[in-house]
C-alpha cells in the first residue's frame, strides 16, 4: 500500500467506530472517517464468529490486497475500517473486491474522472 497505512491501535478503531459512518453489504461492513491528513489509514476485522485464524487472515489478506490494486482511485485523507461479515468467509477475491468497491461508491470514496472525448 502505497499511499496508505495500517491503523493499529484500539482507540483508532473506536474513534472510528464511534464517529464515522457506515455502510454494510452481504459481506462487508465499512466504516469511514475523515482523518484531516494526506494519508488514508486502511484497519481490518473479523472476530471469530467468521471462521477460525487462517480463514479470518484470508480475508484481512484478500481485502488488503483489493485496496491496494484500487487505492489509487480512492480519495486521501480517510479512515477505514472493513469489518467481516460471517458469509465473506466463503467467498472467494472478485466477490470481496465487488463488495468493497460497492460500498466504497456508497461512502462517496472514489475519485471522478473526467476524460477529454476527443484523446
Amino acid at each position: 500500500m502505497i499511499f496508505s497505512e495500517s491503523l493499529k491501535k484500539n482507540a483508532d478503531f473506536r474513534n472510528v467506530y464511534r464517529n464515522g459512518k457506515s455502510y454494510a453489504n452481504k459481506y462487508l461492513v465499512m466504516y469511514v472517517l475523515e482523518n484531516n491528513k494526506e494519508i488514508n489509514r486502511l484497519g481490518i476485522s473479523a472476530s471469530k464468529k467468521v471462521g477460525n485464524s487462517v480463514v479470518r487472515h484470508r480475508f484481512a489478506r484478500l481485502v488488503r490486497e483489493s485496496y491496494r490494486l484500487h487505492e489509487n482511485i480512492f480519495n486521501s485523507g480517510l479512515d477505514i475500517v472493513v469489518v467481516a461479515r460471517k458469509d465473506a468467509a466463503s467467498v472467494g477475491y472478485y466477490e470481496i473486491e465487488s463488495a468493497l468497491l460497492h460500498l466504497s461508491k456508497l461512502h462517496h470514496m472514489i475519485k471522478i474522472y473526467f476524460y477529454d472525448e476527443e484523446s
